[in-house]
């Protein structure tokens, strides 16, 4: 099931929804976001697979949810089923990797990829990239990395104590759109509660740029808004 609004009768795979008007004032207001999580058959993105992609892409003020299952080609484990509620029957149908990984690219190019422990996700995605002969070519912003920035004084940054602390409005966890559309709330929590001036800097030094490795970059503390 998509969170949020979504287009009625399309595969998974094609569905998508417009949002409404945003301006971005914590970026140039041009360069395209895309909020991103993945579902796995596990933790190694050299052995296991995906299992469901879902991603928030804004672009000026057009805001567009999409998301799909992916027939990762393998069993998926019994712990991981009970964890994100995506069975082997559920996938069973759904496209392979091949042939929605071009989707996905379309919608990253050009575009910031954000998401929650970005190495995972890049990881995962980058790998299933090289497999194809492909190449995921984007800027990445890391969140947790980000809200342990801007909230030196917060011990805990995973997702289920940033739900907490911002209010964020939960779907079904541990699934990839719902969680996808989580990390855009927050942003959005982010750009109301903290200044351009503070925010953007912070977001220019974690962001780690393509061949650039991440110790490369400067990260001074920035001060929440009063």
């Amino acid at each position: 099931m998509l969170h949020g609004n979504r287009a009625e009768g399309l595969p998974a795979h094609q569905r998508n929804a417009s949002g409404l008007a945003w301006h971005n004032g914590a970026m140039d207001v041009s360069e395209k976001l895309v909020f991103l999580d993945l579902e796995t058959t596990g933790a190694n993105a050299v052995f296991d697979r995906i299992t469901e992609i879902g991603l928030v892409e804004v672009d000026g003020a057009q805001v567009t949810h999409w998301s799909t299952l992916v027939n990762p080609g393998r069993p998926i484990p019994p712990f991981i089923e009970r964890l994100t509620g995506i069975s082997n029957r559920m996938v069973a149908a759904a496209p392979p990797l091949e042939e929605v990984l071009e989707p996905v690219l379309e919608r990253l190019r050009g575009a910031l990829f954000i998401a929650h422990n970005a190495r995972f996700d890049h990881g995962f995605l980058s790998q299933a990239c090289a497999r194809a002969g492909r190449t995921l070519d984007n800027d990445v912003l890391c969140t947790v990395r980000l809200s342990r920035r801007l909230f030196p004084a917060e011990r805990r940054h995973n997702l289920d104590a940033l739900i907490e602390r911002h209010r964020l409005v939960t779907g079904e966890r541990h699934r990839a759109l719902a969680d996808a559309d989580l990390l855009w709330q927050l942003w959005r929590r982010l750009d109301e509660q903290f200044a351009p001036e503070v925010l953007r800097p912070a977001v220019e030094a974690l962001r780690q740029r393509r061949g650039e490795p991440a110790s490369a970059r400067k990260r001074p503390r920035t001060p929440a808004r009063s």
